[in-house]
């Protein structure tokens, strides 16, 4: 009855496992076909430059051809020219001015010490400068605006008109059309004055009213921006987006014939066309419904990629979700991005996405997720085969240029790697289409650029993800294989002979992994932590044992082994308390699998010859390993251990050595829950004896290879 119980609550939870699994997936289909557009495709994908493989294509109705990029730039240009600046007559500003030269030109008067002259004669100098200062005045002065200068002019027209130019002044909102030229500014209002008093002869002390007349200048024709740029808008708004029309029933692009600029142009304004009719009277229920059906069939694909090849991930909602949501968002992004119109898709940084799984996930993984990225995106974004010709290339190119994350500044040689490549596929398309460098455009470039710099953003949303889901990153497992961490440091200090043998362990270990295929970065961290636990009693382990005094003389063998035992437990405890990886417990856990303590056990056997030994005393609480790097690290922490204790290291004993321990726990059965082969086996145990040989120098029998040598014949003696 309870086992009948057991059985229903298992499958209870499956069956709750699966229906979370559907729904978070039905919902992310759902969440997809919200986000992207809605309109209808336009069915041919074309290029220019390249063959019309379809039929005869015959306009079904009349539109206007649309002008390229370049028209419209000529025509802003050409419109932006015949716009005149604004000016706003001040004419307070004159007054105040004079007003102002009135007032002070007594104190003045008198600061200069003109005794000499009469009464009369200072009002004969104010009178000349009233009637200078009106004259500017009312010619007006104005300040230049570079913007304008020059305008439209070629080298020759700018030495003519000295970079003069027209504008309209608006004066009791009554505009008049004027010319710089005719127009003072300060600078040419004051040689004015200057000029004209040099040819007066009534006037004694020309250099001092020039002078005080030029603290009275100042400008009356002020720039009126606001009313400028309405003026530009005003015109560009004008400006025709079309030029000609196509008429329906006429021919567009014939079959088998190369699409020139005009075919090009056509094509291009009877997608725009169409697009826009079937948004206005598209039937968006059949829209929705073919979006459901196309992207239900790519996440579908996903997840049987996953269930088949990847179950742990599969199996796993925690891991589902985080992929579910990446997935989601970068649709979202794209989706925003179309319906803002950006000048480009580029901007987007898709190779994060790529880089984020192959960080947290592996290649294939990311590989499988970034082409169902692109293949949806594929679906709404204009130029469909150049943009995923584009992403999937750069995509590739981000997962292999960080296959195995070592070092930090891989990200930036990625992202340089990536633009490299963005740039190099940009300008083989280019050449493909145009068939001329003239027609690459390098402003282009820029988005690429962009999209790289964005990319770098993917680091910090790692360590987001790794926070929040629980996952463990190679970066994450690069930090904690640095020997200078807090835990490791304690260890060399309070273990030093424990930590030796685990940097034994970790190079034994990360280079078998190497070889039979697994990660690199897990197996090193793994054995670096594995023996944490015999920090709490480490002169109860032979390693740190410095002196001839043994504290396990004074125990009986069961008490020696429960605390050889416990620093299994106590390294569990003490990874948790440091907030250690789960999938680095694991390695603590599974170690020494459900082995027992050889030692101490053939001990309690010696001393009581008599009595039924209780062997579960003696063992280990396990788990047996249950992967590939935890199976690994076994072998490699009882190889490194028992060498220790050769006497004389020879090639014979250290392979018996490796060979009767594998043996030994393929016996045991701690093998059987780990994905580990025979053939892995076999490899592990070669690159061991071969590491321990150089480790203990141990020399080749050269007298033996020489007598096979002339055996053979293959030397003379």
């Amino acid at each position: 009855m309870a086992k009948l119980k057991i059985n229903y609550l298992r499958d209870k939870n499956q069956n709750n496992s699966f229906i979370v699994k559907f729904a978070m997936i039905t919902l992310a289909i759902v969440l997809i076909c919200i986000f992207l557009p809605k309109q209808p495709r336009f069915r041919y994908e074309f290029e220019r430059g390249k063959v019309w493989n379809h039929e005869n294509l015959v306009s079904p109705y009349n539109f206007a051809i649309l002008k390229t990029q370049e028209e419209l730039n000529r025509d802003r240009e050409q419109v932006l020219k015949t716009v005149q600046p604004i000016y706003n007559l001040n004419a307070t500003a004159s007054k105040e001015q004079i007003d102002q030269f009135n007032t002070d030109v007594a104190e003045k008067w008198q600061i200069a010490n003109m005794d000499s002259l009469s009464i009369q004669d200072r009002e004969t100098y104010q009178s000349v400068g009233n009637a200078l200062l009106n004259y500017v005045y009312n010619r007006g002065i104005i300040s230049l605006n570079n913007r304008y200068q020059n305008k439209g002019l070629n080298a020759e027209e700018v030495d003519q008109a000295q970079s003069q130019y027209n504008f309209t002044l608006l004066q009791d909102n009554v505009a008049q059309q004027k010319n710089t030229a005719d127009i003072f500014t300060i600078e040419s209002a004051n040689q004015y004055m200057e000029n004209n008093l040099s040819r007066n002869n009534k006037i004694d002390q020309k250099t001092w009213l020039t002078e005080t007349l030029k603290n009275y200048v100042t400008i009356n024709y002020i720039f009126n921006e606001n009313l400028t740029n309405k003026a530009e808008q005003n015109a560009l708004a004008n400006i025709s987006s079309t030029r000609g029309m196509v008429q329906k029933g006429e021919l567009i692009a014939e079959k088998d014939k190369i699409i020139s600029n005009e075919t090009y142009q056509k094509l291009a304004s009877l997608r725009k066309v169409f697009e826009d009719e079937a948004r206005i009277s598209g039937n968006q229920g059949y829209v929705m419904l073919g979006h459901f059906v196309v992207i239900s069939m790519c996440v579908s694909l996903l997840m049987v990629f996953l269930y088949f090849f990847r179950p742990t991930i599969f199996d796993s909602n925690r891991l589902l979700f985080i992929i579910l949501i990446v997935i989601i968002s970068m649709l979202g992004v794209l989706s925003w991005a179309i319906n803002m119109k950006i000048p480009n898709m580029y901007y987007i940084p898709y190779c994060s996405v790529p880089i984020i799984f192959r960080v947290l996930f592996d290649t294939r993984v990311a590989l499988n997720i970034h082409l169902l990225m692109v293949l949806l995106a594929a679906l709404f974004v204009p130029n469909s085969f150049e943009f995923v010709f584009l992403q999937f290339m750069t995509g590739m190119v981000a997962i292999y240029s960080i296959r195995t994350l070592v070092k930090r500044e891989q990200f930036l040689v990625s992202s340089l790697i990536i633009l490299a490549t963005y740039i190099i596929a940009y300008v083989g398309l280019v050449l493909t289409r145009n068939g001329s460098i003239s027609s690459i455009y390098w402003t282009d470039i820029v988005p690429f650029v962009v999209s790289v710099g964005l990319t770098l953003l993917a680091y910090p949303l790692i360590y987001a993800f790794e926070r929040l889901f629980g996952i463990v990153s190679d970066l994450t497992l690069m930090e904690l294989t640095n020997s200078n961490s807090r835990l490791l440091r304690e260890l060399s200090l309070k273990a030093p002979g424990t930590f030796q043998h685990s940097l034994q362990v970790a190079n034994l270990a990360e280079a078998a992994i190497y070889k039979i295929g697994g990660n690199p970065l897990l197996i090193r961290a793994g054995a670096l932590y594995h023996d944490i636990g015999k920090m709490s009693n480490p002169l109860f382990f032979i390693e740190n044992q410095k002196t001839d005094i043994n504290p396990h003389a004074e125990l009986t063998p069961e008490q020696s082994a429960q605390i050889i035992i416990s620093h299994v437990h106590k390294g569990m405890e003490m990874a948790k308390k440091n907030q250690l990886p789960e999938v680095i417990i694991d390695f603590i856990r599974t170690h020494h699998g459900t082995t027992k303590v050889d030692y101490f056990y053939n001990m309690a056997l010696k001393n009581n010859p008599d009595k039924l030994v209780d062997e579960s005393i003696f063992r280990y609480p396990g788990p047996v390993p249950f992967s590939k790097e935890t199976a690994v690290l076994m072998i490699a922490d009882s190889v490194e251990a028992a060498s220790r204790a050769l006497k004389e290291p020879t090639e014979e004993s250290i392979n018996n050595l490796v060979d009767k321990i594998v043996e030994y726990k393929i016996t045991q059965r701690q093998f059987i829950n780990s994905d580990i082969t025979m053939r892995d086996i076999m490899e592990v145990s070669d690159i061991f004896k071969s590491m321990l040989k150089s480790i203990y120098h141990v020399r080749i029998d050269y007298d033996v290879d020489k007598k096979t040598a002339l055996s053979t014949g293959n030397i003379k003696n």
